[in-house]
């Protein structure tokens, strides 16, 4: 498995989530550290952090700087079974990779689903405005299109990597690539499950969520998910 973190300027909390995902997650796994550029602060830290933790690796920015490109480097570096997107200020709780990795062998599923909007699962903090219109898009993809999760819009998800290699990432913003993915996966009848978990916003550093600048991206794949009706 592995585990993807896309950062920018991460020194203050890098260090902390990787000694939590090494006592927290089971299953034998590397972490892929995504990069922008040679001066982000995040990549000395991480540089100590190897000489602990062999499985952590540095990689890349190969399709220019921004959280959308990171990921995408991240997913199509990716030779394990099982992908995990995760960010590096520990708002997404690492022992729920467990069971993301469970239900994905349980149930052969090609994408799991971190979920903040169903039974068991929570939000805390971030702004208002962007809690609301996540929660509202998650709860009506799910009642209306049939979407099998409460929570299209989060970041936080496992993917099997043979239905990754059978998609072109159209995303051209923000975090869309999750809402993409999930869309495509259901309109192409593949296996998504959900497990509940708790989102809790970030204590140090930026956030560089650009709600305004990214809501037409996402748009466009929530109607995406209606085509399976």
């Amino acid at each position: 498995m592995t585990i993807i973190i896309p950062v920018y300027n991460e020194a203050e909390n890098i260090k902390i989530v990787i000694e939590h995902i090494e006592l927290e997650v089971h299953i034998p796994h590397i972490v892929n550290i995504i990069y922008d550029a040679d001066e982000d602060t995040t990549v000395p830290v991480v540089q100590e952090i190897r000489k602990t933790y062999e499985n952590v690796n540095l990689v890349k920015n190969k399709y220019g700087n921004g959280v959308l490109n990171a990921i995408k480097t991240g997913l199509e570096e990716v030779t394990s079974t099982y992908a995990i997107v995760t960010m590096a200020d520990l708002s997404d709780p690492p022992d729920v990779i467990n069971k993301m990795y469970n239900m994905a062998e349980q149930y052969n599923a090609d994408i799991v689903c971190g979920s903040r909007y169903m039974k068991g699962g929570k939000q805390c903090g971030g702004p208002a405005i962007k809690g609301l219109l996540s929660r509202l898009a998650g709860l009506t993809l799910h009642y209306f299109a049939k979407l099998p999760t409460h929570d299209a819009t989060n970041s936080f998800k496992l993917y099997r990597t043979s239905f990754l290699k059978d998609q072109v990432f159209e995303s051209t913003g923000g975090f869309e690539i999750g809402i993409e993915l999930v869309s495509k996966a259901y309109v192409q009848g593949r296996m998504i499950c959900e497990t509940p978990t708790i989102w809790t916003d970030r204590v140090a550093g930026k956030s560089n969520f650009k709600l305004m600048a990214w809501l037409k991206n996402y748009l466009k794949w929530y109607f995406y998910a209606f085509k399976r009706q």
